[in-house]
């Protein structure tokens, strides 16, 4: 008989500690869980410059503060011009280590003082590219340069790296 009453003795002591086992498992589920926090990374403070080209009045290289929004800066840049796809834009921002390119003058864009900016394209030769631009329509391509009156292969030579046919 003592044994039957160890083996129960046992047994109920086996239940007890199997039922506190489960009540704690149980309590942990139910008892609310510490609120997540969710640290997000501070976005970073944009200053310098940035190069705005294509269907926009005034291509050109224009200061970025912290807090511009792309329509001030394109309005900085005198707005977008009539034929532009303003639902299409180009963002590229260049590794540290890459070397900015020049600034190139888009001569079918370009009014008379950024094109006297060119060298050896004084007053005349611009307004000649002008009044060619007007008469035939856009450049096709820089060696169209060639077309204009007083524009030559020399010329042409020593400005191709510095003006564009923006499309």
């Amino acid at each position: 008989m003592e044994t039957r009453g160890r083996f129960w003795t046992a047994v109920i002591l086996v239940l007890v500690m199997v039922i506190a086992a489960g009540g704690l498992i149980i309590w942990s589920k139910l008892q609310p869980s510490q609120p997540l926090e969710i640290v997000l990374q501070p976005a970073p403070e944009l200053r310098g410059e940035i190069t705005i080209t294509g269907a926009i009045k005034v291509p050109g290289i224009y200061p970025l503060r912290p807090g511009d929004c792309l329509e001030a800066v394109i309005q900085s840049a005198g707005g977008i011009t009539p034929d532009a796809a303003p639902g299409k834009l180009t963002l590229y921002i260049p590794l540290a280590a890459e070397e900015p390119s020049p600034q190139k003058i888009d001569i079918n864009r370009a009014e008379a003082w950024l094109l006297k900016a060119l060298p050896d394209i004084g007053e005349a030769r611009a307004k000649a590219i002008i009044a060619y631009r007007n008469e035939h329509g856009r450049f096709a391509h820089i060696s169209d340069l060639l077309k204009v009156e007083g524009i030559s292969t020399a010329t042409l030579e020593k400005i191709k790296d510095l003006i564009t046919v923006a499309e």
